[in-house]
C-alpha cells in the first residue's frame, strides 16, 4: 500500500493562514464564471459557517489561494477546506451530470476495484503556511494578487476579476465575489 503524506497543520491564535489547494491532476478546470461564481459563495458560506475572515483570494484557472484568519481560538482548517470544497465538488458534478459533458469521465476516478469518485480538487490538504507578522501577511496579499499577472492573464492586477486586488487597490467592492474583510490595524501598529 502506498504510503500517503499527511498535512500537519497547527494554529496559534493571531496567525492568518495562506492556504492553497489546487484541481485535479493541475487540470485548468476554473475556467467557467458560472462555476467561480458558485466558488466564491462557498467561501462565504464556510467563512460565515467556521467564524473565518477572508482577507486575500484569487481564483486561477487550476488552483487556488485565500489568505484566511480565523475568529476562534482552535480552528479546524480541515473542516473549513472541506466545507468549501466538497459542496462546489457536488455542483459541478451535477452541472457536468445534466450537461451530459465528457469532462465528468476525465474527473471520475478508480479508488479502488468497483469503487470510483468525482474528483474535481486534487487530493491532500493542499497548502496551509501559518503567518504572523504584518510583513508575511501583506507579502502573501502581493503574492496572491500577482498570480494572473505572473501567468499573463492580465497587464494589472486590478485587470482580474476573480481575485481580492480590487479591494486593496481601488477600494472596490464587488458582490459577485467572496466578502473581503479589511486587514486589522492593529496588526500594523
Amino acid at each position: 500500500m502506498p504510503h500517503r503524506k499527511k498535512l500537519r497543520r497547527f494554529h496559534e491564535h493571531g496567525h492568518f493562514h495562506e492556504l492553497t489547494f489546487s484541481c485535479y491532476r493541475r487540470m485548468h478546470l476554473l475556467t467557467n464564471d458560472t462555476w467561480r461564481y458558485e466558488l466564491c459563495r462557498q467561501i462565504d458560506l464556510a467563512c460565515t459557517k467556521f467564524d473565518f475572515n477572508l482577507h486575500a483570494f484569487v481564483f486561477m484557472s487550476n488552483h487556488v489561494h485565500l489568505l484566511v484568519y480565523p475568529n476562534q481560538k482552535l480552528p479546524n482548517i480541515g473542516q473549513f477546506l472541506a466545507s468549501l470544497k466538497q459542496p462546489f465538488s457536488k455542483y459541478v458534478k451535477q452541472m457536468l451530470v445534466d450537461n451530459n459533458s465528457p469532462l465528468l469521465e476525465k474527473l471520475t476516478v478508480k479508488e479502488r476495484p468497483g469503487k470510483y469518485c468525482f474528483r474535481f480538487w486534487q487530493e491532500g490538504g493542499g497548502y496551509d503556511r501559518n503567518l504572523y507578522e504584518s510583513t508575511a501577511v501583506e507579502a502573501s496579499i502581493t503574492y496572491i494578487h500577482m498570480n494572473p499577472v505572473k501567468k499573463d492573464l492580465c497587464l494589472k492586477t486590478t485587470d482580474w476579476k476573480w481575485s481580492s486586488a480590487r479591494f486593496y487597490e481601488l477600494g472596490e467592492i464587488d458582490k459577485d465575489l467572496p466578502t473581503i474583510t479589511s486587514l486589522p490595524f492593529e496588526l500594523f501598529d
